[in-house]
């Protein structure tokens, strides 16, 4: 067995869906993991917020908005006369939970969790199809089902041993050997929808990687392979061609968009090689990420932005350290807020996180906790890893770092935008 991945950017429209058929045709033994089509997860935002807002008919035109772009992909890849009957259901649950739920802000990423989840699976519904219809017969498999996680929304993890019956459960006696499930969502204990963080249909396919015991996993990209950085932010980028488990996970919790941070962790148990593959062109090499490689010989820089740095300050001097910091990392993971950066002194504690609808809610309990915090918003978060000397004199000097951190391997720091 094989996993692939593609993710929104690869099937925003009829021509990358006709480009995924192109990969698959011809293989067997394949579990396809897809998301949502182009933007349709920001579309969704859109319409959540709505209904958290009351605004009942704007979430309506947004979902409509949403379906006219579907169904323009379906028309421009089997005609304007060919409905397929699950995406319109799909699509009246949705308008059916907004019009039917009595929103209450205490639920919010149940919410949030149960209306983005459409993307991904319309998005499998109309490829699923599209194969079957192109001579790659196969099997639509509803991830909520396949994947158990634990009873968390918006960010949850996936019980793996639990998964593994479920997930084999749902794919034994189809009779193909070609799976199209949804990347980014589960099910939770209490039957409710979960997702697993943004861009989490890496995860997704890593756990399916896992429990089928693949030969492989391969995410296809907009990309020739993994770069050390981002070409947008840092123009001399280059392309890595093997890097392994344990620097690909410091760029992916740094902030690098290429693999989500959860993904490695289920290939590195089983040492399943993992490939980053250009979309447009099947036949390149790309990047190979597997157990077997050394440390990578180029610099690693990753920019993570929409960050905010807290700094709390214990009113009565007290250690933080010794006496505090359980504390204030329990508040923030009761918060679902992300940390990526932690610097601190005998009672100043700096951290620097993910910006969160929660944040204000933490920054309250820790004053009742006997904090004075200042909140730092519009920052941004720098990594590089392997730095030289060119690239340290280049970037630690920088007059708007508030915090910096060094390594004999590492350079990171916070600074403002």
């Amino acid at each position: 067995m094989k996993v692939y991945k593609f993710g929104g950017a690869s099937v925003k429209n009829a021509a990358g869906v006709r480009n995924l058929l192109n990969i698959v045709t011809g293989e067997s033994d394949l579990f396809i993991i897809v998301s949502a089509m182009g933007k349709t997860t920001n579309a969704l935002e859109g319409v959540f917020e709505a209904m958290q807002r009351g605004e009942q008919e704007l979430a309506m035109e947004r979902i409509d908005a949403s379906y006219a772009y579907h169904r323009g992909i379906i028309d421009d890849l089997m005609g304007a006369d060919i409905t397929i009957e699950q995406v319109d259901i799909l699509f009246q649950q949705l308008r059916n939970t907004v019009r039917n739920t009595i929103y209450r802000s205490s639920d919010a990423e149940l919410w949030y969790d149960t209306i983005v989840a459409f993307g991904e699976l319309v998005s499998t519904t109309i490829i699923s199809n599209y194969l079957n219809g192109h001579g790659v017969k196969n099997c639509w498999v509803d991830m909520r089902r396949a994947f158990l996680t634990e009873q968390r929304h918006k960010d949850a993890n996936v019980n793996i041993e639990a998964t593994a019956v479920r997930l084999k459960r749902e794919i034994e006696d189809k009779g193909v050997t070609v799976f199209v499930g949804q990347g980014f969502i589960g099910g939770a204990p209490d039957g409710t929808t979960t997702t697993l963080g943004r861009e989490g249909s890496d995860y997704s396919a890593a756990i399916v990687a896992n429990v089928l015991d693949a030969e492989s996993m391969s995410v296809w990209k907009d990309v020739d392979g993994i770069l050390n950085a981002d070409p947008k932010i840092f123009p001399d980028a280059k392309k890595i061609d093997r890097l392994n488990y344990m620097d690909t996970i410091e760029m992916a919790y740094s902030g690098a968009q290429i693999i989500h941070p959860k993904t490695i962790k289920p290939l590195q148990q089983k040492n399943i090689p993992l490939y980053v593959r250009p979309f447009g062109n099947k036949s390149a090499a790309g990047s190979i990420i597997t157990g077997d490689v050394e440390r990578a010989y180029e610099p690693i820089m990753v920019q993570k932005s929409n960050q905010v740095l807290l700094n709390l300050h214990s009113r009565d001097l007290s250690f933080v350290l010794e006496e505090k910091f359980a504390k204030v990392f329990t508040i923030f993971e009761s918060h679902r807020i992300r940390t990526n950066l932690v610097h601190n002194s005998a009672v100043n504690l700096y951290m620097a996180v993910d910006a969160s609808w929660h944040i204000d809610d933490a920054i309250s309990e820790l004053k009742a906790e006997g904090f004075d915090v200042e909140k730092i918003e519009d920052v941004e978060m720098v990594t590089i890893r392997y730095y030289n000397d060119e690239l340290y004199h280049r970037y630690a000097f920088d007059e708007r770092i508030i915090i910096k951190q060094t390594t004999p391997h590492s350079l990171r720091f916070v600074r403002r935008k």
